[in-house]
């Protein structure tokens, strides 16, 4: 007899895992609120990484000459940009839902909710569903800060600025997280006057610390206005818009603008789920899982946003992956110290393992290789030569702990990195990989040949 998997949300973790279950021979059910493909394929990562195109091809066109290329009354079209947003997205939640139908999961438009080992589904057609195993897949939310001006028209989320009329003027982006970064790059390419207010010290408090101060050097290059180590005091209304009252620490700064984007993070949605009722533990918000991904009720499982692990969309897709293995009996094998990030600026950064403050403060002997790209020919012809390879790697075996990459394709390049690390190589033998030439894929082997300083297109450090 067939086991039933019921999952609650159709994001890449929800539909992953459900399509996951069905090739297992589950009886597949999946309840999906909105639109399946979650906050990822719909108001997330893939509408952010559309417009992101469009504004990267505007400003190397805007700033052509160095390249060749002279243009005369070029501009954006606003609403077509909006349209092929838009239309991509429309066209892979279709997929989604193809690939669910191709699996034969049955796909339910409502809200999930736990009642036992059964899910109860409010919607168009309400349903009870008991379950062998049920997966949380619920994801997340913006985090909604609270102060005076909060609730202010032109105070907007990472939701709101995928969608609005018109390219700002100015903007004021609180947070200098990854998604307040990309926004930062983002709307700076198409002109806008960009703030970047951040309450730590450093903006990208997640990626290793030589590669941030690179990125925010290179968009400060760029005319982004950084105020780190700054709180946001209040927001007031001005004349032809916002004025957001920033403490500096010194005397209070205003900055004014059209619109101010709150970009500090993001939290496990789980209201609704009956997880009280239902015995299952929830630490700071957060839906409590043991290594499996089964939370504290045997046979239920969360997976992604909602366990608050690691925002990403890959991890929840793998985390799904393995959640619905184990519940059918089999060996799920999720790595979780192999999750690349990336962060789409322009150009690009990615990152999978260890940074070198998190090497440092679990007292490991290590040493690191940094290849320029200024001496890699590909991405001198793309870039300018902007960037960098960072290796890490153990002293004694030379093992790979963490690759991190800003430049040109990093996005696309660290799945190499990740394999690495995955088959626990080490410096050496990625150093005697041969790279295709011209590639910036060349300068992962000449960062491994930096840790010895052997670095063939670089001079090698004074002694």
């Amino acid at each position: 007899m067939k086991k039933r998997i019921v999952i609650i949300g159709g994001g890449p973790g929800g539909y992953v895992a459900a399509i996951r279950a069905a090739q297992l021979g589950a009886e597949t059910h999946l309840v999906e609120a909105e639109h399946v493909g979650g906050t990822c394929l719909n108001i997330g990562c893939i509408p952010t990484k559309a417009i992101l195109h469009t504004a990267e091809l505007y400003h190397a066109v805007l700033n052509g000459a160095l390249l060749g290329l002279k243009a005369e009354g070029l501009s954006v079209d606003w609403p077509a940009v909006m349209e092929r947003k838009n239309t991509v997205v429309a066209r892979l939640v279709r997929g989604v839902e193809g690939l669910l139908k191709a699996n034969g999961v049955s796909v339910y438009r409502g809200r999930g909710r736990l009642n036992g080992r059964a899910v109860e589904i409010s919607g168009d057609k309400p349903a009870v569903l008991e379950a062998d195993a049920v997966i949380l897949a619920t994801g997340s939310e913006p985090v909604r800060l609270r102060f005076p001006g909060a609730d202010l028209p032109g105070v907007i989320d990472s939701t709101a600025a995928l969608s609005l009329p018109s390219i700002p003027g100015s903007l004021v982006i609180v947070g200098g997280g990854v998604i307040g970064v990309e926004f930062a790059a983002m709307y700076r390419a198409f002109g806008a006057a960009v703030t970047v207010v951040e309450m730590l010290p450093e903006i990208l408090p997640p990626v290793d610390g030589e590669i941030a101060a690179l990125v925010r050097g290179e968009l400060a290059k760029l005319g982004v206005r950084f105020l780190t180590g700054a709180r946001l005091q209040e927001i007031r209304s001005a004349a032809g818009g916002l004025a957001a009252v920033v403490n500096t620490g010194d005397a209070p700064q205003e900055i004014t603008a059209q619109y101010v984007l709150v970009a500090v993070g993001r939290a496990p949605r789980i209201d609704g789920l009956g997880l009280e009722a239902a015995g299952i533990a929830v630490e700071r918000g957060r839906i409590k899982v043991d290594d499996r991904f089964q939370t504290t009720i045997p046979g239920v499982y969360a997976i992604g946003d909602c366990n608050g692990q690691i925002m990403l969309a890959h991890a929840a897709s793998a985390q799904g992956i393995a959640a619905v293995e184990h519940a059918l009996g089999h060996s799920g094998n999720y790595l979780g110290h192999v999750i690349p990030a990336c962060i789409y600026t322009s150009p690009e950064v990615a990152g999978v393992g260890l940074t070198e403050e998190a090497a440092r403060s679990q007292g490991l002997e290590y040493k690191t290789g940094v290849f320029p790209l200024a001496g890699n020919g590909k991405a001198l012809i793309e870039s300018g030569g902007i960037g960098q390879v960072k290796i890490i790697s153990g002293a004694r075996h030379g093992e790979i702990l963490g690759v991190h990459i800003f430049g040109p394709r990093a996005t696309d390049l660290i799945g190499e990195a990740a394999l690495a690390i995955r088959l626990e190589a080490t410096v050496d033998e990625l150093a005697t990989t041969i790279h295709a030439h011209p590639t910036v894929s060349e300068a992962i082997g000449e960062a491994a040949l930096a840790v010895t300083d052997a670095a063939i297109h670089w001079p090698p450090p004074r002694r």
